[in-house]
């Protein structure tokens, strides 16, 4: 087995646009075409067979080939040998291969798994391939070049018919099973026997490749020989047109469709298409579509498209398409720009020149000598042809030209308004304007417009002397005449449309509209501006997109076209309203290969349209344009786990998938092989989101890492414009990874409750500790608030005794000043008393001054002033200096109250001089150096 996934759809949805081939002047049908390498498969295709939920099979040279539209898949044959045959019935997909047949059934997960049945025969197979597989009633019959092998479904035996010659081909025709053995003639199998049904000549020596039905007759199909006519027991050659080409032709295969036509499939040249009649409908081979000129095998699906397998690829012709291709793959003819049927001919210019032939001829069309070049237009104003030429403008009558006007590029012709045989002509730049008028019935060049010479490829009339004027780059301008249309007065641009690359205007129903990338308008004559039209969210929705604002009037059926990158539009009145109804036919522009901004049209007849291409033309017939239900299928899901292979998995069973099995693919398909409808798809996975994805051509979608949950995954399909009867619905479930499962949940729990009940321990410690801390803190507070209050109290005492101190030294100082003063007092008086005669009484007074000149008893006074106040300094100065006497620290005492030398002097009752000696012989007691000053040290202590 080979899946072939795709991205995106690998096969060529090709028109025939796409193919070189030498058919001139044949219209043919849309065609698909398969390559090897495309479906990934050996180059030849034996067999072809459809499911009736529409997908096909092959029998490939590799195994069981199948497609569902979307995806391709392969599927190895059992003993790998080539698959010759392939039949589907009733839900099963039955195989022959070489020396061995059986049965395909697809499993619960969608693929398809093989069971053998040729084992089940007791006699021994020969060296054989089964090239045939046919239902009738309750048997199969498997066919090989030896034998058929006919299946009881009932009581699952096997029967053998044999033939000693070679049996090429089995048939059923009409309910019977008829078969052919070399030299004997045909046979049809009757109640379990052979019956000989016909011997003759053409029958017993020819291959027969097909039998038919043919009104009251046979129409017995060989290989080599043509096709004969078999009646009344009776074989005569069947005397059709197609017989000369068949009996020229090696016949490989052939099927009668469902309308009795045939479709024949050679060996060297292709397919033939032949009416019951037997006329020539259509051949195609390798020159004009076809892969390869080998036609192997040949089938009708249900929507009638045939099926051709090749020796090398494979093709699906939409034989019904209401759609038919002319294809110029010579270039003789070139890019249609426009068309036109007239007095019989179809016309088409281009921009090799113009061409025509007879309407309904498949003859080559002609070229018209003279127009060699770029044509742009072609108008029938009045019954006469009118083509506008790069080298001007031309009259065509037939199959020749004559030209009117020489003024270069003629972009396109309107009628003017109120006026018959006038009108006017768009031209390049520098040409501008110019006029036609009718004399003597036939159309001749009058003048030119004077005063404008902008290029003017669209234009239309809103009055009678007021031209609408859509430039590409200049915008949209409206263009005024005077009143004998010789001269533009004055022209300005319209700033209410929007300025825009293949831009269009074109005046319809009374009304004139412009179509351009900011989307559709229509002008208020009022307003005297274009105005948005809410029409445009109907033509360009989310899915389509703009292609081209070209706009085509058709007058036939008084309808507006134009063309999105999906759809192509028609406007037409409304029957009950004055709003446009919309029409859309879905054929998207890469399909289509119109001339993007130079799109053409052209009513063959009420029904068949015909559209210039870049390579001839295509044409559309409405009536068949049928719209039918359709369905879209979820064929596969894939699952992998990270890092793993992906597998299939059964979309009916039970979808839950372990969290780490969280990636995913979806293919899914639309079995429809219409070659111009392309299949879009949209999908959403509710769970990740519940919006609709963009619409889109791949079939397949992958989403990865997908957390836990529920999901649905839905998926519809859109062909043209409608939507597939059905959604594709798969719900899955991603469970949850192992560390948050139920039991962890349980686990986490009870951890959980374990790490907040040892938080709540540990906050209890904590609180604990912190009202512990917060106590010993608010003691330890308590304590320094304590010992600064003490402290407090402490430096208020010291406070109280530094003042008392200091008090007391003041009054010590005072004391000893005054005692200085007195001592000086007494000293002065005593001097004068000395100064005079002595007599008792001065003597008695001088010792009552030495007595109160006493050492001892103002020292006594003074040193217990001076402890009073400074109780601690003798102490201390007589600790560290043992060796002082008590005239020193006298002195020291004197020198703590910062008193001078002629102070100390009275006190000492010595000289200042002596004073100086003293402190010196204190500094050298005391040891103190040069440096040091004696108060100082003293006032330190």
């Amino acid at each position: 087995m080979k899946f072939i996934p795709v991205t995106k759809k690998v096969y060529l949805l090709q028109l025939l646009f796409f193919i070189s081939f030498l058919a001139i002047g044949q219209e043919l049908p849309p065609i698909q075409n398969f390559t090897r390498s495309e479906y990934q498969a050996e180059t030849q295709n034996w067999d072809i067979s459809q499911g009736e939920d529409g997908i096909m099979y092959f029998a490939n040279n590799s195994g069981l080939l199948e497609y569902n539209g979307a995806h391709w898949q392969l599927y190895y044959s059992p003993n790998n040998t080539i698959l010759r045959s392939v039949e589907y019935i009733n839900g099963k997909v039955y195989t022959g291969a070489y020396m061995e047949f059986g049965y395909w059934t697809r499993d619960n997960i969608g693929m398809l798994r093989y069971t053998s049945m040729s084992d089940k025969i007791e006699e021994k197979l020969l060296e054989e391939d089964f090239w045939n597989i046919i239902e009738l009633d309750d048997y199969l019959l498997f066919q090989s070049l030896s034998r058929i092998y006919i299946y009881n479904t009932l009581d699952d035996t096997f029967d053998i018919i044999e033939t000693e010659t070679s049996l090429p081909k089995m048939f059923i025709f009409e309910n019977q099973i008829f078969f052919q053995k070399i030299g004997e003639g045909i046979f049809k199998i009757e109640n379990g026997q052979e019956i000989l049904v016909a011997n003759g000549p053409a029958v017993k020596n020819n291959i027969i490749a097909n039998i038919f039905r043919s009104n009251e007759s046979f129409i017995i199909q060989t290989q080599e020989a043509g096709a004969y006519i078999f009646k009344n027991g009776k074989t005569t050659k069947w005397n059709v047109p197609a017989n000369e080409v068949l009996s020229k032709n090696s016949i490989y295969s052939s099927i009668q469709l469902k309308d009795r036509s045939l479709v024949v499939g050679t060996i060297s040249d292709g397919i033939y298409h032949i009416s019951e009649t037997g006329e020539i409908l259509l051949h195609m081979n390798q020159r004009n579509g076809l892969l390869n000129n080998t036609a192997l095998s040949l089938f009708q699906d249900k929507d009638n498209n045939v099926w051709i397998g090749q020796d090398n690829g494979i093709s699906v012709l939409n034989l019904y398409a209401p759609f038919v291709v002319y294809n110029d793959s010579y270039g003789e003819i070139g890019s249609v720009y426009a068309s036109a049927i007239h007095e019989g001919k179809l016309y088409l210019g281009s921009n090799q020149g113009l061409f025509y032939r007879e309407v309904g001829s498949q003859n080559q069309f002609q070229f018209i000598e003279g127009t060699k070049g770029q044509v742009w237009c072609l108008e029938i104003m009045d019954n006469q042809l009118l083509c506008g030429h790069n080298n001007g403008t031309f009259l065509v009558n037939g199959s020749e030209v004559k030209k009117i006007s020489d003024i270069m590029g003629t972009w396109t012709i309107r009628r003017f308004p109120n006026f018959d045989n006038l009108l006017i002509q768009g031209q390049y730049a520098g040409g501008g304007l110019t006029v036609l008028e009718k004399v003597n019935n036939e159309w001749k060049f009058k003048h030119r417009i004077s005063g404008y010479d902008i290029s003017s490829r669209s234009l239309e009339f809103i009055t009678q002397n007021t031209i609408v004027v859509n430039h590409e780059y200049k915008g949209v301008l409206k263009v005024h005449l005077n009143s004998d249309f010789t001269e533009v007065v004055n022209f300005e641009k319209i700033e209410s449309a929007p300025i825009s690359l293949k831009s269009d205007i074109a005046m319809f129903n009374n009304s004139l509209y412009y179509f351009s990338q900011s989307g559709f308008y229509k002008f208020d004559m009022d307003a005297d501006k274009f105005v948005y039209d809410s029409i445009t969210e109907n033509l360009i929705a989310p899915f389509d997109s703009y292609e081209s604002g070209n706009l085509i009037v058709k007058l036939e059926n008084n309808s507006l076209w134009g063309f999105t990158k999906k759809n192509i539009f028609t406007f037409s009145p409304g029957n009950m309203s004055s709003e446009l109804k919309l029409e859309k036919i879905a054929i998207p522009a890469d399909k289509r290969l119109f001339l993007s901004s130079y799109e053409n049209l052209t009513f063959l007849d009420n029904q068949h349209l015909l559209f210039g291409t870049t390579k001839g033309y295509f044409m559309i017939d409405r009536e068949h344009l049928n719209e039918y239900d359709f369905n879209v299928s979820l064929d596969l899901v894939e699952n992998h786990a990270l890092d793993k292979e992906y597998h299939f998995i059964s979309q009916s069973e039970k979808s839950v998938f372990r969290a780490n099995q969280n990636n995913f693919s979806f293919f899914y398909s639309v079995p429809e092989y219409n070659a111009l409808e392309e299949v879009y798809y949209q999908y959403k996975l509710t769970g990740l989101s519940n919006n609709w994805s963009d619409w889109s051509t791949i079939a397949s979608v992958n989403f990865e890492n997908l957390r836990h949950g529920k999901y649905s995954f839905e998926v519809r399909a859109r062909k043209g414009n409608n939507l597939s009867k059905n959604i594709a619905k798969y719900d899955f479930e991603i469970d949850r990874p192992w560390y948050i499962s139920n039991e962890f949940m349980v686990i986490y729990f009870v951890f959980f409750l374990i790490i907040l009940f040892a938080i709540h321990m540990s906050n209890k410690r904590y609180y604990k500790n912190q009202k512990i801390k917060q106590l010993k803190k608010q003691e330890q507070e308590f304590t320094l608030t304590q010992l600064e209050n003490e402290q407090q109290i402490m430096k208020l005492r010291n406070d109280k005794l530094r003042n008392e101190i200091e008090s007391k030294t003041r009054e010590l100082s005072t004391s000893t000043m005054s005692v200085v003063k007195k001592n000086e007092l007494l000293n002065e008086i005593k001097g004068e008393l000395e100064s005079v005669s002595k007599n008792e009484k001065i003597t008695k007074v001088l010792k009552i001054i030495d007595k109160n000149l006493s050492e001892g008893s103002d020292w006594k006074m003074f040193e217990k002033a001076f402890n009073d106040a400074d109780s601690d300094f003798l102490k201390k100065i007589k600790t560290l200096h043992p060796n002082l006497t008590p005239s020193d620290l006298k002195l020291c005492a004197y020198l703590r109250l910062n008193l001078s030398s002629k102070e100390i002097a009275p006190l000492l009752h010595i000289s200042s001089r002596s004073v100086e000696i003293k402190r010196y012989r204190l500094r050298k007691k005391m040891d103190l150096s040069h440096e040091k000053s004696l108060v100082e040290y003293i006032l330190e202590i």
